[in-house]
Protein backbone atom coordinates (compact mmCIF):
# COMPACT_ATOMS: atom_id res chain seq x y z
CA UNK A 1 0.00 0.00 0.00
CA UNK A 2 1.64 3.29 -1.06
CA UNK A 3 2.24 5.95 1.55
CA UNK A 4 0.36 9.25 1.37
CA UNK A 5 2.17 12.42 0.37
CA UNK A 6 1.04 14.30 3.48
CA UNK A 7 0.25 13.60 7.11
CA UNK A 8 -1.68 15.30 9.88
CA UNK A 9 0.32 16.66 12.79
CA UNK A 10 -0.17 18.87 15.83
CA UNK A 11 0.89 22.33 14.76
CA UNK A 12 2.31 24.54 17.52
CA UNK A 13 1.72 27.97 16.03
CA UNK A 14 3.04 29.80 19.10
CA UNK A 15 3.90 29.15 22.72
CA UNK A 16 1.07 29.31 25.24
CA UNK A 17 -1.91 27.38 26.57
CA UNK A 18 -3.40 24.22 25.08
CA UNK A 19 -5.51 26.25 22.66
CA UNK A 20 -2.43 27.25 20.61
CA UNK A 21 -2.29 23.70 19.19
CA UNK A 22 -4.13 22.97 15.95
CA UNK A 23 -4.16 20.10 13.48
CA UNK A 24 -2.10 20.86 10.36
CA UNK A 25 -0.76 19.00 7.35
CA UNK A 26 2.79 18.58 6.10
CA UNK A 27 4.83 16.16 3.94
CA UNK A 28 5.87 12.83 5.44
CA UNK A 29 9.43 12.71 6.80
CA UNK A 30 11.91 10.42 5.08
CA UNK A 31 14.03 7.97 7.12
CA UNK A 32 17.76 8.64 7.03
CA UNK A 33 20.72 6.56 8.24
CA UNK A 34 19.73 4.50 11.28
CA UNK A 35 16.09 5.63 11.30
CA UNK A 36 12.71 4.00 10.76
CA UNK A 37 9.42 5.63 9.78
CA UNK A 38 6.49 4.54 11.94
CA UNK A 39 2.80 4.97 11.14
CA UNK A 40 1.34 5.98 14.49
CA UNK A 41 -1.51 4.02 16.05
CA UNK A 42 -1.29 5.55 19.53
CA UNK A 43 0.72 8.40 21.07
CA UNK A 44 1.65 9.08 24.68
CA UNK A 45 1.13 12.53 26.22
CA UNK A 46 3.79 13.64 28.72
CA UNK A 47 4.75 16.54 30.96
CA UNK A 48 7.71 17.54 28.76
CA UNK A 49 5.21 18.06 25.92
CA UNK A 50 3.44 20.66 28.03
CA UNK A 51 6.74 22.35 28.88
CA UNK A 52 7.69 22.49 25.19
CA UNK A 53 4.28 23.90 24.30
CA UNK A 54 4.79 26.61 26.91
CA UNK A 55 8.26 27.43 25.57
CA UNK A 56 10.38 26.15 28.46
CA UNK A 57 11.65 22.86 26.96
CA UNK A 58 13.05 23.44 23.47
CA UNK A 59 13.87 20.41 21.32
CA UNK A 60 17.50 19.59 20.47
CA UNK A 61 18.78 21.25 17.29
CA UNK A 62 18.67 18.02 15.31
CA UNK A 63 15.19 16.96 16.51
CA UNK A 64 11.79 17.54 14.94
CA UNK A 65 10.10 20.72 16.20
CA UNK A 66 6.80 18.82 16.35
CA UNK A 67 5.67 17.95 19.87
CA UNK A 68 5.66 14.38 21.17
CA UNK A 69 8.14 11.92 22.65
CA UNK A 70 6.58 8.46 22.37
CA UNK A 71 4.31 6.44 20.14
CA UNK A 72 3.44 2.98 18.93
CA UNK A 73 2.56 1.69 15.52
CA UNK A 74 3.86 -0.07 12.42
CA UNK A 75 7.15 0.45 10.62
CA UNK A 76 6.43 1.62 7.06
CA UNK A 77 9.92 2.72 6.03
CA UNK A 78 13.50 1.80 6.91
CA UNK A 79 16.57 3.98 6.40
CA UNK A 80 20.08 2.89 5.39
CA UNK A 81 21.99 0.89 7.97
CA UNK A 82 18.93 -0.53 9.74
CA UNK A 83 19.17 -4.31 9.72
CA UNK A 84 17.32 -5.45 12.84
CA UNK A 85 13.90 -4.00 11.96
CA UNK A 86 11.70 -4.35 8.89
CA UNK A 87 8.61 -2.87 7.29
CA UNK A 88 5.56 -4.36 9.00
CA UNK A 89 7.10 -4.67 12.47
CA UNK A 90 4.89 -3.48 15.33
CA UNK A 91 6.98 -1.28 17.59
CA UNK A 92 6.84 1.39 20.24
CA UNK A 93 9.60 3.91 20.70
CA UNK A 94 11.10 6.97 22.29
CA UNK A 95 11.15 9.87 19.84
CA UNK A 96 13.48 12.85 20.04
CA UNK A 97 10.47 14.85 18.85
CA UNK A 98 7.76 14.54 16.25
CA UNK A 99 5.47 11.95 17.83
CA UNK A 100 2.34 14.14 17.64
CA UNK A 101 1.80 13.15 14.01
CA UNK A 102 0.42 10.34 11.88
CA UNK A 103 3.98 9.36 10.89
CA UNK A 104 7.16 9.78 12.93
CA UNK A 105 10.87 9.09 12.49
CA UNK A 106 12.49 7.05 15.26
CA UNK A 107 16.14 6.13 15.75
CA UNK A 108 16.40 2.36 15.43
CA UNK A 109 18.19 2.21 18.78
CA UNK A 110 15.17 3.67 20.57
CA UNK A 111 12.44 1.27 19.46
CA UNK A 112 11.12 -1.88 21.09
CA UNK A 113 8.66 -4.56 20.00
CA UNK A 114 5.18 -4.63 21.48
CA UNK A 115 5.38 -6.83 24.60
CA UNK A 116 3.49 -10.06 23.96
CA UNK A 117 -0.22 -9.54 24.53
CA UNK A 118 -0.02 -5.75 24.24
CA UNK A 119 -2.04 -3.63 21.85
CA UNK A 120 -0.97 -0.27 20.44
CA UNK A 121 -2.50 1.76 23.28
CA UNK A 122 -0.69 -0.13 26.03
CA UNK A 123 2.56 -0.12 24.05
CA UNK A 124 2.38 3.66 23.49
CA UNK A 125 2.22 4.19 27.25
CA UNK A 126 5.64 2.59 27.80
CA UNK A 127 8.65 4.34 26.25
CA UNK A 128 8.98 7.77 27.87
CA UNK A 129 8.27 6.74 31.44
CA UNK A 130 10.10 3.42 31.31
CA UNK A 131 13.22 4.94 29.72
CA UNK A 132 13.18 7.73 32.33
CA UNK A 133 12.60 5.52 35.36
CA UNK A 134 15.15 2.92 34.30
CA UNK A 135 17.85 5.50 33.60
CA UNK A 136 17.37 7.51 36.79
CA UNK A 137 16.24 4.97 39.36
CA UNK A 138 18.23 1.93 38.29
CA UNK A 139 21.20 3.03 36.16
CA UNK A 140 22.09 6.27 37.96
CA UNK A 141 20.75 5.82 41.50
CA UNK A 142 21.51 2.09 41.48
CA UNK A 143 18.35 0.80 43.14
CA UNK A 144 18.77 -2.83 44.22
CA UNK A 145 16.77 -5.49 46.02
CA UNK A 146 16.15 -4.75 49.70
CA UNK A 147 16.60 -0.98 49.45
CA UNK A 148 13.95 1.60 50.30
CA UNK A 149 12.78 4.27 47.86
CA UNK A 150 10.49 7.31 48.01
CA UNK A 151 8.68 8.18 44.76
CA UNK A 152 7.24 11.68 44.56
CA UNK A 153 4.25 12.18 42.27
CA UNK A 154 3.24 8.58 42.72
CA UNK A 155 0.21 8.69 40.42
CA UNK A 156 1.91 10.40 37.48
CA UNK A 157 2.99 8.31 34.52
CA UNK A 158 6.53 8.32 35.94
CA UNK A 159 5.26 7.55 39.44
CA UNK A 160 3.04 4.61 38.55
CA UNK A 161 5.91 3.13 36.53
CA UNK A 162 8.52 3.72 39.24
CA UNK A 163 6.40 2.20 42.01
CA UNK A 164 5.81 -0.98 40.04
CA UNK A 165 9.37 -1.41 38.81
CA UNK A 166 10.92 -0.71 42.22
CA UNK A 167 8.56 -3.22 43.83
CA UNK A 168 9.18 -5.81 41.10
CA UNK A 169 12.93 -5.61 41.73
CA UNK A 170 12.53 -6.14 45.46
CA UNK A 171 12.58 -2.61 46.91
CA UNK A 172 10.37 -1.26 49.68
CA UNK A 173 8.43 1.67 48.21
CA UNK A 174 6.96 4.84 49.67
CA UNK A 175 5.16 7.43 47.57
CA UNK A 176 3.58 10.86 47.76
CA UNK A 177 0.30 11.93 46.16
CA UNK A 178 -2.28 14.68 46.56
CA UNK A 179 -5.49 12.93 47.63
CA UNK A 180 -6.75 9.87 49.45
CA UNK A 181 -7.87 8.35 46.15
CA UNK A 182 -4.40 8.83 44.67
CA UNK A 183 -2.70 7.46 47.79
CA UNK A 184 -4.87 4.36 47.63
CA UNK A 185 -3.89 3.93 43.97
CA UNK A 186 -0.20 4.09 44.91
CA UNK A 187 -0.67 1.40 47.54
CA UNK A 188 -2.56 -0.85 45.12
CA UNK A 189 0.43 -0.54 42.76
CA UNK A 190 2.82 -1.71 45.48
CA UNK A 191 3.72 1.20 47.76
CA UNK A 192 4.00 0.17 51.39
CA UNK A 193 2.81 3.60 52.48
CA UNK A 194 1.49 6.49 50.41
CA UNK A 195 1.72 9.97 51.92
CA UNK A 196 -0.86 12.66 51.20
CA UNK A 197 1.37 15.71 50.79
CA UNK A 198 -1.61 18.05 51.25
CA UNK A 199 -2.23 16.87 54.82
CA UNK A 200 1.01 15.17 55.89
CA UNK A 201 4.70 16.14 56.06
CA UNK A 202 6.40 13.45 54.01
CA UNK A 203 9.72 13.91 55.81
CA UNK A 204 8.08 13.28 59.19
CA UNK A 205 6.24 10.22 57.86
CA UNK A 206 9.40 8.77 56.32
CA UNK A 207 11.29 9.24 59.60
CA UNK A 208 8.50 7.56 61.54
CA UNK A 209 8.15 4.70 59.07
CA UNK A 210 11.83 3.91 58.49
CA UNK A 211 13.77 5.33 61.44
CA UNK A 212 16.85 6.17 59.38
CA UNK A 213 15.34 7.38 56.08
CA UNK A 214 15.16 5.89 52.60
CA UNK A 215 18.04 4.87 50.34
CA UNK A 216 16.80 6.65 47.19
CA UNK A 217 14.34 9.43 46.36
CA UNK A 218 13.01 9.95 42.84
CA UNK A 219 11.92 13.58 42.75
CA UNK A 220 10.12 15.71 40.17
CA UNK A 221 9.37 18.67 42.46
CA UNK A 222 12.82 20.22 42.91
CA UNK A 223 13.39 23.29 45.08
CA UNK A 224 10.20 23.08 47.17
CA UNK A 225 11.16 19.59 48.42
CA UNK A 226 14.96 19.84 48.39
CA UNK A 227 15.66 20.32 52.11
CA UNK A 228 13.05 17.77 53.22
CA UNK A 229 14.39 15.32 50.66
CA UNK A 230 17.87 15.60 52.19
CA UNK A 231 16.35 15.03 55.64
CA UNK A 232 14.49 11.95 54.36
CA UNK A 233 17.57 10.13 53.03
CA UNK A 234 19.51 7.53 54.99
CA UNK A 235 23.32 7.48 55.08
CA UNK A 236 24.84 7.02 51.63
CA UNK A 237 21.44 7.81 50.12
CA UNK A 238 20.80 9.25 46.67
CA UNK A 239 18.45 12.02 45.56
CA UNK A 240 17.61 11.73 41.86
CA UNK A 241 15.92 14.85 40.44
CA UNK A 242 14.08 14.55 37.12
CA UNK A 243 11.92 17.71 37.01
CA UNK A 244 11.32 21.05 38.73
CA UNK A 245 7.54 21.30 39.18
CA UNK A 246 8.22 23.06 42.50
CA UNK A 247 10.94 25.36 41.18
CA UNK A 248 14.58 25.06 40.15
CA UNK A 249 16.13 27.53 42.63
CA UNK A 250 16.39 26.56 46.30
CA UNK A 251 17.38 29.37 48.67
CA UNK A 252 18.69 29.17 52.26
CA UNK A 253 18.91 25.39 52.21
CA UNK A 254 20.95 23.57 54.85
CA UNK A 255 23.38 21.48 52.83
CA UNK A 256 25.15 19.87 55.79
CA UNK A 257 23.20 16.58 55.52
CA UNK A 258 24.94 15.97 52.19
CA UNK A 259 28.30 15.82 53.98
CA UNK A 260 27.18 14.29 57.27
CA UNK A 261 25.22 11.46 55.60
CA UNK A 262 27.49 11.14 52.51
CA UNK A 263 24.56 11.79 50.20
CA UNK A 264 24.59 11.86 46.41
CA UNK A 265 22.45 14.37 44.52
CA UNK A 266 22.03 13.63 40.84
CA UNK A 267 19.63 14.33 38.02
CA UNK A 268 19.13 14.14 34.29
CA UNK A 269 16.81 14.78 31.38
CA UNK A 270 16.30 12.16 28.70
CA UNK A 271 16.21 14.26 25.56
CA UNK A 272 19.87 15.47 25.51
CA UNK A 273 21.25 11.96 26.05
CA UNK A 274 23.27 10.54 23.17
CA UNK A 275 21.93 7.90 20.81
CA UNK A 276 24.34 5.40 22.39
CA UNK A 277 23.06 6.15 25.89
CA UNK A 278 19.46 5.74 24.81
CA UNK A 279 20.27 2.49 23.02
CA UNK A 280 21.83 1.15 26.23
CA UNK A 281 18.66 1.99 28.15
CA UNK A 282 16.59 0.33 25.41
CA UNK A 283 18.70 -2.82 25.63
CA UNK A 284 18.30 -2.98 29.43
CA UNK A 285 14.55 -2.55 29.16
CA UNK A 286 14.27 -5.32 26.58
CA UNK A 287 16.31 -7.70 28.73
CA UNK A 288 15.11 -6.80 32.23
CA UNK A 289 11.66 -5.20 31.98
CA UNK A 290 9.93 -6.59 28.89
CA UNK A 291 9.71 -10.06 30.52
CA UNK A 292 7.96 -8.46 33.52
CA UNK A 293 5.46 -6.74 31.22
CA UNK A 294 4.80 -9.96 29.33
CA UNK A 295 4.31 -11.86 32.60
CA UNK A 296 1.86 -9.26 33.90
CA UNK A 297 4.08 -8.37 36.88
CA UNK A 298 4.22 -4.74 35.69
CA UNK A 299 1.69 -2.89 33.52
CA UNK A 300 1.18 0.65 32.29
CA UNK A 301 -1.60 2.53 34.07
CA UNK A 302 -3.75 4.31 31.50
CA UNK A 303 -6.08 7.00 32.79
CA UNK A 304 -7.86 8.14 29.64
CA UNK A 305 -7.79 7.90 25.85
CA UNK A 306 -8.34 10.85 23.54
CA UNK A 307 -8.69 10.96 19.78
CA UNK A 308 -5.75 12.58 17.99
CA UNK A 309 -7.96 15.55 17.13
CA UNK A 310 -8.68 16.14 20.84
CA UNK A 311 -5.10 17.01 21.75
CA UNK A 312 -6.19 20.29 23.38
CA UNK A 313 -8.47 18.43 25.81
CA UNK A 314 -5.70 15.91 26.55
CA UNK A 315 -3.28 18.69 27.51
CA UNK A 316 -5.91 20.38 29.67
CA UNK A 317 -6.40 17.14 31.60
CA UNK A 318 -2.64 16.80 32.10
CA UNK A 319 -2.42 20.36 33.43
CA UNK A 320 -5.30 19.81 35.84
CA UNK A 321 -3.31 17.00 37.44
CA UNK A 322 -6.36 14.86 38.25
CA UNK A 323 -5.17 11.87 36.23
CA UNK A 324 -3.77 8.63 37.62
CA UNK A 325 -1.30 7.17 35.14
CA UNK A 326 -0.97 7.89 31.44
CA UNK A 327 -2.94 9.94 28.93
CA UNK A 328 -2.86 8.44 25.42
CA UNK A 329 -3.99 9.64 21.99
CA UNK A 330 -5.42 7.20 19.46
CA UNK A 331 -4.77 7.80 15.76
Amino acid sequence: MPLPQEMRFVDLGSFGGPEVMTIGRRPLPVPEEGQVLVRAEAIGVNRPDIAQRQGSYPPPKDASPILGLELSGEIVGVGPGVTDHAVGDKVCGLANGGAYAEYCLLPAGQILPFPKGFDAVKAAALPETFFTVWANLFQMAGLTEGETVLIHGGTSGIGTTAIQLARAFGAEVYATAGSREKCEACERLGAKRAINYRSEDFAAVIKAETGQGVDIILDMIGAAYFERNLASLAKDGCLSIIAFLGGAVAEKVNLSPIMVKRLTVTGSTMRPRTAEEKRAIRDDLLAEVWPLLEAGAVAPVIHKLFAFEDIVAAHRLMEEGSHIGKVVLTV
